[in-house]
């Protein structure tokens, strides 16, 4: 009896990461590589046919061994037309990336929010398993969010539930990528983060952000959590600022719903958990109401970023009734 596979691709704001995965021998290949939010909509396509067939290729497998390949997309999007509303850190707006992505290769293409999909990865596979409602949210480029009920995704009206990333909690604040000021995400994720620590750089405050970074290069979650070890003050402050930030959202958020998970993640969080985690629960523990925080658990990503390929297992069971 032939193996059977899905392709699984997490269109990071700042890498692609592809693996082949079933759900009994888990990620057998895996693909990373830059992505650029200047490029267009044909680069990104064409991007996914070579990842897709240098997968295969890696894998030693045949097509006919693939069922299906799973995109995880930054944005908001609707999984049974395909199409993306708006990814604001990839650049796509109204963008038909499944029918686009169908007319080159052989197999069935699903889309999902790529927190949706890391939610559902962890929830089957990962530190998830034993939560009933649970919200999943992931801070790197920026910030998404996903949210089970009752042990399903819940994708909202028009498949929009989660974007917590762009809840205002600062007016006239900074521009965030949809348009809007004062998003959670312009105020608290890495890029904002980033952009904070080089602004204050310029006017003149200290820091080893520059000495640690390349020239022209983009300031990653490695680079904050190595000034973050050096002691450096000023990525600290900033870092700290996030942290209240997202623990506030994440009362408020649970203070609605009452939660009994909260897994956090993202590659800000994943690379710093261990000085971000006790700031966030610290603030959390301030705004949150206590019957609410009390029956709740706040944890980080077991599955670092192989959370979402693992999630389009349960995409292809969901909309192919395939289980692999």
């Amino acid at each position: 009896m032939e193996k059977k596979y899905i392709i699984s691709i997490d269109m990071g704001g700042t890498k692609i990461l592809a693996g082949v995965i079933n759900s009994k021998e888990g990620i057998i290949a895996k693909i990373k590589s830059p992505t650029s939010p200047e490029g267009s909509q044909k680069e990104y396509i064409n991007s996914l046919v070579k990842i897709t067939n240098a997968l295969i290729k890696n894998a030693g497998l045949k097509p006919k061994n693939i069922q299906a390949v799973c995109l995880g997309i930054p944005g908001s999007l609707n999984p049974y037309t395909g199409i993306v509303g708006l990814a604001p850190n990839l650049g796509l707006k109204n963008f038909h990336v499944s029918e686009k992505l169908q007319a080159k290769i052989p197999f069935p293409v699903i889309i999902e929010n790529d927190v949706n999909m890391g939610a559902l990865g962890l929830k089957k596979f990962g530190a998830a398993k034993d939560a009933k409602n649970m919200l999943a949210v992931f801070v790197g480029t920026g910030i998404g969010g996903a949210i089970i009920i009752d042990g399903k995704i819940y994708r909202g009206t028009s498949f929009a539930a989660g974007e917590i990333g762009h809840m205002i909690i600062k007016k006239g604040g900074p521009v965030c990528g949809c348009g809007k000021r004062g998003c959670f995400e312009a105020v608290a994720s890495r890029s904002s983060i980033v952009k904070s620590i080089l602004a204050d750089i310029k006017a003149n405050k200290k820091s080893i952000i520059k000495k640690l970074s390349a020239p022209n290069k983009p300031i990653k979650s490695r680079i904050l959590s190595e000034a973050v070890k050096a002691k450096d003050k000023l990525t600290i402050k900033h870092i700290s600022s996030a942290c209240e930030a997202i623990g506030q959202v994440l009362a408020n958020v649970t203070n609605l719903m009452n939660f009994d998970m909260i897994v956090l993640g993202g590659g800000l969080i994943e690379a710093l958990d261990k000085f971000m985690l006790p700031k966030i629960k610290k603030s959390f523990n301030e705004f949150a109401l206590n019957d609410a925080a009390k029956s709740v658990k706040i944890i980080s990503n077991n599955l670092g970023d192989d959370a979402a390929l693992y999630g389009g297992i349960l995409l292809v069971e969901e909309f192919l009734k395939i289980k692999i």
